[in-house]
């Protein structure tokens, strides 16, 4: 079944790795075969990856978009998670679930499922006093 997406006006997304703005009117696009899509508020700038759990975030994104690289981006994650549960281990369960969803090659679900890690850092900074980024 195909992929219907409404695109607003100067709405961009990004699919396979190719950054697509709408440059007129409100338009829709309709995708007939598998790709790895993000919208734009569904993704993260290097820029923004300033926490730990952003970092793991950014990581995954990475490898979800650009499969000739996933292996070096997978590696990344690893190592960014490790550093994640060794500060916060009330993670793992989280970690676990993004754990899974990576064996079974659902990078999308797993980047989804990483925003519960973010939430959970922004829960363990306020909780101590800190903003996060």
């Amino acid at each position: 079944m195909p992929l219907r997406i409404k695109l607003p006006s100067k709405e961009k997304i990004i699919i396979n790795g190719a950054v697509i703005e709408n440059g007129g009117e409100a338009t829709t696009i309709i995708l007939h075969n598998r790709v790895d899509i993000l919208r734009r508020k569904e993704v993260m700038s290097e820029q923004d990856a300033i926490t730990p759990a952003r970092r793991v975030y950014y990581a995954l994104q990475c490898a979800y978009l650009f499969d000739t690289d996933r292996p070096q981006y997978l590696d990344l994650y690893r190592q960014l998670e490790k550093d994640y549960m060794q500060a916060a281990p009330s993670a793992g369960e989280i970690l676990g679930d993004i754990r899974s969803l990576i064996a079974a090659e659902r990078y999308y679900d797993a980047l989804r499922k990483t925003q519960d890690l973010i939430d959970h850092e922004t829960e363990r900074l306020e909780a101590v006093g800190m903003e996060a980024g």
